[in-house]
């Protein structure tokens, strides 16, 4: 199976940028939650209440992915 992407550039710009980014997009979302979980599991600078923020970012991050199907496994 192949699939092709096609853009009438340069009117299409912002879709192509759109589409070309996807993996710098999910790099950079998977690297945030690696900070959080990081942040929540070992590290000794931040208060109980901190760390609790720090778990909801990560759980509203997550379930945003879920809501746009969107999986750092894929």
């Amino acid at each position: 199976m192949k699939a092709i992407l096609e853009f009438d550039l340069p009117e299409d710009d912002y879709k192509f940028r759109k589409a070309i980014n996807g993996v710098k997009w999910s790099t950079a979302m998977w690297n945030v939650d690696s900070q959080l979980r990081t942040i929540i599991k070992h590290s000794d600078d931040w208060t109980d209440d901190q760390k609790l923020a720090f778990e909801e970012a990560r759980a509203i991050l997550r379930e945003s992915m879920e809501n746009h199907n969107l999986s750092f496994d894929e």
